[in-house]
């Protein structure tokens, strides 16, 4: 199967409706393009095999792991404002299941905005504070920004998270 790029969109797949993708594959791809930050600014990034911890990547810092769930966001046209939704989705054949995440699940959420190449780097406490979805603005507006714009490519909170831990 060919995927074809687009910038704005993201990866279209032939007889999809435009920009439509799965949200494993989103899940895919921000996992991906976090790995590919990660390593770029010279952490050393550790991938579990299969998806049954609470936890997509983790990061070794001076020989302790920092466990990192990765989440893509999506643009509400409405709103004009980028959403990711703070549980874990598990589906079966016959519904979806979210649950909350605990604050042990892991210790920093890394959001993707795909279309903008922008990353969030937020602790767990921070986090697991949001009900059910948390809200990024990329457009300058009149009105005050949201909460989670302190945490737009804030990757130092990684090193800077090892201390506060432990």
């Amino acid at each position: 199967m060919v995927l074809f790029f687009n910038k704005f969109r993201g990866v279209e797949q032939p007889g999809s409706s435009q920009g439509s993708m799965d949200t494993k594959l989103k899940a895919d791809i921000a996992e991906s393009a976090a790995t590919t930050e990660l390593l770029s600014r010279g952490f050393r990034v550790l991938r579990p095999i299969g998806d049954r911890l609470s936890y997509d990547l983790g990061v070794d810092l001076r020989g302790r792991l920092v466990r990192i769930q990765v989440k893509s966001a999506w643009f509400n046209v409405k709103s004009q404002c980028y959403i990711v939704d703070v549980r874990r989705t598990k589906t079966n054949r016959r519904r979806m299941l979210r649950k909350r995440y605990g604050r042990n699940d892991f210790d920093f959420a890394v959001i993707y905005l795909a279309d903008r190449q922008v990353f969030y780097v937020i602790p767990i406490s921070v986090f697991t504070n949001y009900g059910s979805t948390l809200t990024f603005v990329e457009e300058e507006k009149r009105q005050r920004k949201p909460r989670s714009a302190r945490y737009r490519e804030r990757w130092d909170l990684l090193s800077n998270g090892l201390s506060n831990q432990q």
